[in-house]
């Protein structure tokens, strides 16, 4: 039996893909703990992890599920959040981690201060990462314009400071790129196929891509008769009334079942008088959706990507972000899913339309699932980090 550790933030694109993970290791009788924030509390419990709950620690800085967005745009405030975050739980996560001594750490690629703990205690380390894997090359299609480099090089200087403070806490770090960055020296297990992630042979064998870890049904779907539209902005950057107005409008007489899920914070009243065709949801079991959808008109988070992809249905990308807008740049590469190229009426219509009547956007979707199930996926994963770990514990021998 081997213990392993997991550090994650409290975002679900974040958190979702490791639970089957967690699951498998379980079922082969490993010992989980699971660091996290009680947003996501019951669904790590439902895996039968231990978890534990670092709102109670992290007085510092709370970190919230629009927070993961930020922290991929902005280093000055990823560098502050890290090292607060590191340094509130470091007591408690150094004297557990020193009186359990697990055999292997596994972290998030944004909870940086899971890497940080496994740095400073020699503990095997593995980064779990469910966005693409980056490096130089992988790294083009995330399109920066001059004033975010502008403000990227401004805040490396800022975060010197930060820096130092980890250094006096014994957290043997040299800058912020050794800190956020993986380099072909990192066991790294990425939640895409080799098919699907950009520029894939220029990793190292360190790499292990898995294939999305998604969660089996918990109830039987049935396929309508009648096509099947599924709209959604995801959990975080989902504000975006006019869209959600746009396309009631763009389906209200259409012979489409539309299943449109909108979040929590938006008013209904603003949406206005919801037509038959139309399921209108503050939250939907994505699962189950996309089993009956024929296209998903998405905001591009690689979770919400990966899910539609493994279940064969083509895609509108409608990105919010810089790291979707890099998510729906391959999946429109890959030829499947179309842009959608403006927000209004006519062109939601229009690309919805374009999908569904060109099976070639389907068919691409199927080869990309096909790479996914022949991944490997939660046993892949499993599979490498008890190599890791059993590998740590036969050396305390």
């Amino acid at each position: 039996m081997s213990k392993i550790a997991f550090f994650c933030i409290p975002a679900h694109g974040h958190t979702n893909p490791t639970l089957e993970v967690v699951k498998e290791l379980i079922s082969r009788r490993n010992e989980v703990w699971y660091y996290s924030y009680d947003i996501m509390k019951e669904k790590i419990e439902s895996t039968g992890a231990k978890y534990i709950s670092c709102d109670k620690y992290d007085i510092q800085m709370q970190l919230k599920p629009e927070d993961a967005d930020r922290v991929g745009k902005d280093i000055a405030f990823s560098t502050e959040i890290l090292v607060k975050t590191t340094l509130a739980l470091d007591e408690a996560i150094y004297e557990d981690m020193k009186a359990w001594k697990p055999d292997c750490i596994v972290a998030d690629s944004v909870a940086t201060w899971g890497k940080l703990t496994a740095m400073k205690l020699h503990v095997p380390f593995v980064s779990s990462t469910t966005t693409f894997a980056f490096n130089k090359y992988s790294a083009r299609i995330m399109k920066q314009d001059f004033k975010q480099l502008f403000q990227m090089m401004l805040s490396m200087g800022k975060s010197k400071k930060y820096i130092k403070m980890l250094q006096e806490k014994g957290y043997p770090v040299k800058n912020i790129i050794s800190i956020v960055q993986n380099d072909n020296d990192t066991d790294t297990i990425v939640y895409t196929s080799p098919e699907f992630q950009p520029f894939s042979e220029t990793f190292s064998d360190k790499y292990v891509f898995v294939g999305p870890s998604i969660r089996k049904s918990d109830q039987q779907v049935y396929k309508s008769d009648k096509k099947t539209l599924y709209i959604s902005l995801g959990t975080v950057n989902n504000q975006v009334t006019s869209f959600f107005q746009n396309c009631i409008s763009a389906f209200k007489d259409s012979d489409l079942n539309v299943i449109m899920s909108v979040g929590d914070i938006i008013d209904l009243n603003d949406l206005g008088t919801i037509p038959e065709n139309i399921k209108l949801e503050r939250s939907v079991d994505q699962i189950n959706v996309l089993q009956q959808a024929d296209v998903f008109l998405t905001h591009c988070g690689m979770n919400s990507v990966s899910e539609a992809l493994y279940y064969q249905v083509p895609l509108v990308l409608f990105p919010q972000t810089n790291e979707q807008s890099g998510v729906a740049y391959r999946v429109n590469e890959l030829g499947a899913g179309i842009y959608l190229k403006e927000n209004n009426v006519a062109a939601i219509r229009q690309a919805v339309k374009e999908i569904l009547e060109n099976s070639l956007y389907r068919r691409n979707a199927q080869k990309i699932s096909e790479s996914f199930h022949n991944c490997g996926g939660a046993k892949a994963a499993a599979d490498r980090i008890l190599f890791i770990a059993e590998k740590r514990a036969s050396q305390k021998l």
